[in-house]
């Protein structure tokens, strides 16, 4: 949810839906599509500001047959690991010739402080394709953690450094890394609105959708093949869901009134959306292709921003029903509804940590707007962040870390904190307004 809506909830609950319907008719009207993903010239910009207690000391070999070309190998690989809070880098092999095949010496290796060494090569094939092979060497253990080859377009090439950083994340902290997933998010530059899909360092941005009209609300399918979101462009918000690979998309939800904040079920089969089409601001479900419509709340006021809990057993919900804005948990068909947030008097935007565990969303303290974690079995909240104009919080498919929007120099950017609050880092652009951030699913190989 942007400030906009996020003002509404200041009102008296009788004016805030009546404000925020208003506002929208006034802003929004016709939009110009892009029928594949195209390339957006901005690249986000990468700030380290926190890391984590413990860090694990690597150094990455140039890739031996990587002059010449589109991407740095080793430095991919680099600022993946370091931009995780968990890895620090140590230079030692600038000058050294070392490849997958190379005999190492791990006590050396181990004697300068080097605790993981990654070395590898890169060959063209006669067909235009890359042969991509790498070995990681943990000193510790005195061996090899996995030799593998790749044969990729060389397009390709930048994913596979990419994976090659995920490998060694798993290898050496014994969970997966995101560095190969993607983020979507919507870009804003007067009189244009532009969706877009970039690797999960800002690097590699495509444009999926631009309209003169407002984009909001993004949402992966699990798989990651589909967006969902809301656009403006009949003058009113309807609900879309976008098949990346070809451009192709479909209006899910056009009722009557407002159709808003789409959410996939964890199996990609049910939509939950928020319609005023009976008056009020409910939630519904439908399957994915937009049948089947089930209306899930029935109390005046606000209901909004569903989300499913990845067990497919909960929705949790942002509602107005108790004076202000708290968030809910109901069953996946609806039902009574449980209060979940306690603390301060204004807490939105919900989002669920993939193991279920963890709750994150917006909370308004002292005036600022936050974002805060909460341990479902203990009840404990944390607030991660202290930048005061934070919104639209998303989970890392690890789990791991959390992306939300934030102002700096009256602009939207990009930023990054982990679910403990420990590592931070920003993603930030050249004068662009980004806005509405949503981290995508881990990609199938």
């Amino acid at each position: 949810m942007n400030y906009a809506n996020q003002a509404m909830y200041l009102q008296p609950s009788s004016t805030m839906w009546t404000r925020f319907r208003r506002a929208a008719y006034t802003l929004f009207a016709a939009a110009t599509l892009l029928a594949t993903t195209t390339p957006a010239q901005a690249q986000l910009k990468i700030d380290i500001t926190g890391v984590g207690a413990n860090q694990i000391a690597f150094s990455a070999a140039p890739f031996q047959g990587n002059q010449g070309l589109p991407e740095d190998i080793k430095k991919v690989i680099e600022d993946d690991l370091v931009r995780s809070g968990f890895f620090r880098s140590i230079n030692t092999t600038s000058n050294v010739e070392l490849n997958e095949s190379t005999l190492i010496d791990p006590s050396a290796w181990k004697s300068i402080g080097v605790d993981a060494l990654i070395v590898g090569s890169v060959k063209k094939l006669p067909d235009g394709r890359l042969d991509l092979r790498f070995n990681l060497h943990d000193t510790a253990q005195q061996k090899s953690l996995g030799k593998f080859s790749y044969v990729i377009a060389a397009s390709a090439l930048r994913l596979h450094a990419h994976k090659i950083a995920d490998f060694v994340y798993e290898k050496m902290l014994g969970e997966k890394g995101v560095f190969a997933t993607r983020l979507a998010y919507v870009e804003k530059s007067p009189g244009r609105y532009r969706l877009i899909i970039a690797d999960a360092d800002g690097a590699n941005p495509q444009v999926a959708l631009a309209s003169k009209e407002p984009i909001i609300s993004p949402a992966w399918s699990p798989d990651g093949t589909q967006l969902a979101y809301v656009s403006f462009e009949t003058r009113k918000p309807v609900v879309f869901v976008h098949t990346l690979a070809t451009g192709r998309r479909k209006a899910l939800a056009n009722f009557r009134g407002s159709n808003s904040a789409p959410a996939w079920s964890a199996n990609g089969q049910q939509i939950a959306v928020v319609l005023t089409k009976d008056g009020g601001s409910q939630i519904f479900s439908m399957s994915a292709d937009g049948s089947g419509l089930n209306r899930l709340t029935n109390t005046g006021g606000i209901n909004t921003e569903p989300v499913y809990s990845h067990d497919g057993r909960s929705i949790y919900f942002t509602s107005d029903r108790g004076g202000g804005p708290q968030i809910y948990r109901m069953g996946t068909n609806g039902g009574d509804a449980s209060r979940v947030t306690f603390e301060g008097g204004y807490n939105i935007s919900p989002r669920i940590s993939p193991d279920d565990k963890t709750l994150t969303y917006v909370t308004r303290r002292d005036g600022q707007f936050r974002i805060a974690a909460l341990d479902l079995g203990g009840g404990t909240e944390m607030l991660l962040t202290n930048t005061g104009r934070d919104e639209s919080p998303s989970f890392a498919p690890n789990g791991r870390y959390i992306l939300y929007a934030t102002k700096s120099g009256g602009k939207g950017t990009l930023a990054v904190v982990s679910k403990d609050g420990r590592i931070k880092y920003t993603l930030s652009s050249s004068g662009a307004d980004i806005s509405e951030p949503t981290w995508g699913p881990f990609i199938n190989d």
